[in-house]
């Protein structure tokens, strides 16, 4: 991506004649990064460490402030009534352009009520069931499923979020008949598992790292077209069988619909200067998320097209919200 600046002497004019911008004095007070999701899973933790970042680059606290609830609508909305005046932004997860194929009113308008900011990460997602759940691969769980129909469930982060259509993907791709079980977070679900109330979990690869290397839960699978390095051992859902079952979660930040234009450039050029150092790169991918940049213009773009896909997704999976 190729930033222009104006030279010469339209500069020097410019300079003379406008009085300070908006992006000039930006911020003069805390930024507050609404989460829409519970402490502890992959929006919060990936939220925390570009909350740092971007604290770091602008000079004033970026404070992290989680709202969790009905698969992150109730933090989107909350942000999307907040000022248009750059003091409160929203990091965004794949809920955001599944909601309006859920809801038949829903308290935001994700195109409408919000100014994209820029994509800034992506994460692969991955299948993890209980230790007691008699299995090594994801062939035998279908067959395990297709053997106990209606036997087995799975946890999610509440209904309609990227995880639990992930899940209902598998069912759709397998014919297997498995019992949602939904939580107020993707977190919540698999902790949950690990307490051995359910059997099955999808979710963001970032929280269960350590969980994996403790052998508190099993992965059987990341849905992703090639291994993860900080995941070598575990093949993806191809290699365990099922073709055509990636789910990448890509994330972004957005303000409040009327946000001047100054801040929104002024915030994305920020992301992209952090997103390129090495730092950066480290801390993320170390914690399993891809760091990523686009213009406002594409991550609105990206938001269309996401709630067109999701939407054949809950129409094939004949997902509704009662």
């Amino acid at each position: 991506m190729k930033i222009k600046f104006v030279t010469g002497a339209c500069a020097l004019a410019i300079v003379i004649l406008a009085p300070p911008s908006v992006a000039q004095t930006y911020p003069a007070k805390p930024v507050r990064f609404i989460l829409p999701f519970p402490p502890g899973g992959p929006t919060d933790i990936l939220g925390r460490i570009i909350g740092q970042k971007l604290a770091a680059q602008l000079g004033q606290p970026v404070v992290p402030e989680n709202r969790p609830g009905a698969g992150g609508n109730v933090g989107t909305e909350f942000a999307a009534k907040q000022p248009a005046d750059g003091y409160a932004i929203v990091l965004a997860s794949p809920s955001l352009s599944i909601s309006p194929g859920l809801y038949k009113k829903l308290g935001f308008d994700p195109v409408k009520d919000f100014s994209p900011i820029g994509l800034v990460a992506q994460i692969p997602n991955v299948l993890l069931v209980h230790p007691s759940v008699p299995v090594k691969t994801l062939k035998d769980f279908v067959q395990l499923a297709k053997s106990n129909p209606g036997k087995l469930n799975f946890g999610s982060g509440g209904l309609g979020t990227s995880n639990h259509l992930g899940s209902e993907m598998l069912k759709g791709l397998t014919g297997i008949n498995m019992v949602h079980v939904p939580y107020k977070g993707s977190n919540e679900a698999m902790i949950s598992m690990i307490g051995g109330h359910v059997d099955m979990v999808v979710i963001g690869v970032p929280p269960t790292i350590p969980h994996i290397k403790a052998g508190r839960v099993r992965p059987l699978a990341v849905l992703a077209a090639e291994r993860l390095p900080y995941l070598p051992d575990v093949p993806t859902s191809r290699e365990g069988g099922i073709a055509n079952y990636e789910v990448i979660t890509s994330y972004g930040i957005l303000a409040p619909a009327g946000t001047p234009r100054e801040i929104i450039n002024r915030l994305n050029a920020e992301w992209i200067k952090i997103a390129a150092l090495a730092d950066t790169k480290e801390r993320m991918s170390g914690a399993g998320y891809e760091p990523m940049t686009s213009t406002p213009e594409q991550y609105g773009d990206f938001i269309k097209t996401e709630m067109v896909r999701w939407a054949k997704v809950i129409k094939d999976a004949n997902v509704k919200i009662e």
